[in-house]
């Protein structure tokens, strides 16, 4: 794919029928009534390992690990597919955390030896891989960490604190980034279950789980270093330009259900003896956020086959895809409020849950302002 010629969007036979499958398993084992119930048990783990296992049997987890990690060896594009599903339903289980962050890090700046390590546990959904980036004041800017790296005799040293890891709570290993010199950081992994790691389990609006990662002299040897000294923001944000498609993919899938949730509605819900869909006000509002999913889709997909056919063009199509997605989650998530009128906006009904996951991942990975610039600045504006 170049820039003269449009990326082929359309999804394959084997794709499809990823999609379809991946649709009947999630609606029928994980609909999004499920984060009430993590919510209101205080569930210590949040999802279900057994569901995460049993998608891992799937070969879904695994999709974009190359065969001799024991993955199945295909694309970023087939990922999607499932993250849209996934997202369909708001899922807890850690898409985000392992497979947009962890595993992508790992990917495209580990070592060999960590590639072996830890990515067949993640395929056989049997290791969890979290990324600790966020630390306090930083505003989402993980360019300066106040997480210093000290050397040591035989490595090196790690002191500070990570805000808001996802899935840091159950984590098998959690990449941390910290200082290395005056002007550069580095990512490192470190076993949570080691002398001087604290984690503290947090648990978030959107359904999510996360926790606060602090480290206190914590030694790590040389080949814990993901990606190279000071090579730190060049990988992390090669990182969360695809952790920002991915996110997107989930984000085209939670608008997709939250419309087609609100427009059974609307058929059914009757006002002055006629179906309230029936009114034009609500048709004209329906048809707004139709037209945004469907530009939404085109952008999240030429943004996931870009990372697999065309690296040079994925910072451009994942800004593009962020700041789409976000946009049209918390419109679809709205007007899905607006809709259903007083029932929107209780506990009791689960369209709730949408707006809470839109407003949190309208945040993450950069608001929409910031890819709008990004993207203007890539295009020489």
């Amino acid at each position: 794919m170049t820039k003269d010629r449009a990326p082929f969007l359309l999804l394959n036979e084997e794709q499809k029928m990823l999609a379809k499958t991946a649709h009947e398993f999630i609606r029928e084992r994980a609909p999004a009534a499920r984060i009430r119930a993590f919510r209101d048990s205080r569930d210590g783990v949040g999802f279900s390992r057994e569901l995460w296992s049993e998608m891992a049997e799937l070969g879904w987890l695994g999709l974009q690990i190359p065969e001799r990690y024991e993955g199945m060896g295909l694309g970023f594009f087939d990922l999607a597919v499932v993250l849209e599903q996934s997202g369909r339903e708001l899922m807890p289980e850690p898409f985000v955390s392992t497979l947009l962050l962890g595993t992508q890090a790992l990917l495209l700046g580990g070592s060999e030896e960590q590639k072996k390590a830890l990515l067949p546990g993640v395929a056989a959904g049997e290791t969890l891989i979290a990324i600790g980036y966020e630390e306090a004041g930083s505003r989402g800017d993980a360019s300066k960490p106040v997480t210093v790296a000290k050397d040591s005799s035989d490595g090196f040293e790690l002191s500070g604190e990570k805000l808001q890891v996802l899935d840091g709570h159950l984590a098998d290993r959690i990449i941390v980034s910290a200082a290395t010199s005056d002007t550069g950081y580095a990512l490192f992994l470190v076993d949570p279950t080691q002398s001087g790691v604290t984690v503290i389990r947090q648990s978030r609006m959107d359904g999510l789980n996360a926790a606060i990662v602090r480290l206190e002299r914590v030694r790590v040897k040389s080949d814990a270093v993901v990606g190279g000294l000071d090579a730190g923001a060049a990988l992390l944000g090669a990182v969360f330009d695809r952790a920002s498609v991915g996110l997107a993919a989930q984000m085209l899938g939670a608008s997709e259900q939250a419309f087609t949730d609100t427009v059974d509605y609307i058929k059914e819900r009757e006002q002055f003896g006629v179906p309230i869909g029936s009114f034009q006000a609500l048709q004209h509002r329906a048809v707004s956020v139709y037209t945004d999913i469907a530009l939404t889709r085109s952008v999240v997909l030429a943004a996931a086959r870009a990372i697999d056919e065309s690296p040079d063009e994925v910072p451009r199509l994942a800004s593009l895809a962020k700041a789409m997605g976000s946009e049209t989650f918390m419109h679809a998530a709205k007007e899905a409020i607006q809709m259903h009128g007083g029932i929107g906006v209780t506990d009791a009904h689960d369209i709730g849950f949408y707006m809470k996951r839109a407003q949190s991942t309208y945040m993450t990975f950069g608001m929409p302002s910031q890819h709008r610039r990004r993207w203007a600045e890539l295009h020489g504006y």
